[in-house]
């Protein structure tokens, strides 16, 4: 398990017109060339709604961008493509009190990303605490994903290895108060 102490920081992506600021939480490569990038996104209305907290309960967007690199990849994979039929969650823990909140990420498209992992989120605890967040990165599941031969001949089994990443002092007081709308 990796610990990472890192300055939080946003900035502005401009895409197609529409921009919007995004704090990332850290950024990680694992083999073979596969880009992670966490953020904390401003609140957005997700549909469908009966599946995703409402725009009005929801703290942060949690989001985790993952990406083919755009060098040092396996041949015949698109740079920059989205890494699809992963498993990721994650848990956010207040500091100051220890409580927690468990997420699910699960696949979204949007103007500003395109294809990427996601959920609204309410915290667990004050937008101005200061957060723990871990996420987990699992394989797609057996049943998910097939694999030809030329890819077991030159990676493994698995797309990529289970992963775990976790940040410390992470402040989503900026991205919380900021809307879309």
């Amino acid at each position: 398990m990796k610990r990472h102490i890192i300055p939080a920081i946003l900035f502005l992506i401009a895409s197609n017109n529409l921009k919007a600021q995004e704090l990332i939480i850290g950024e990680e490569k694992v083999q073979p060339g596969i880009i992670f990038i966490f953020e904390g996104a401003v609140k957005d209305v997700v549909y469908p709604e009966k599946n995703n907290l409402t725009e009005s309960l929801t703290d942060v967007h949690i989001e985790a961008r993952v990406n083919w690199d755009n060098n040092n990849i396996p041949p015949g994979t698109p740079p920059g493509g989205f890494i699809p039929y992963l498993k990721i969650s994650s848990i956010i823990t207040n500091q100051s009190t220890g409580l927690k909140s468990y997420v699910d990420l699960t696949p979204h498209i949007n103007l500003i990303d395109n294809f990427h992992y996601a959920r609204n989120i309410s915290l667990p605890g004050d937008i101005d605490d200061n957060y723990q967040i871990e996420f987990f990165i699992n394989s797609p599941g057996i049943y998910d994903l097939s694999y030809h031969k030329d890819w077991l001949d030159n990676y493994s089994e698995f797309l990529i290895q289970d992963k775990t990443f976790k940040y410390f002092d992470v402040s989503f007081s900026e991205i919380a108060r900021l809307s879309r709308r």
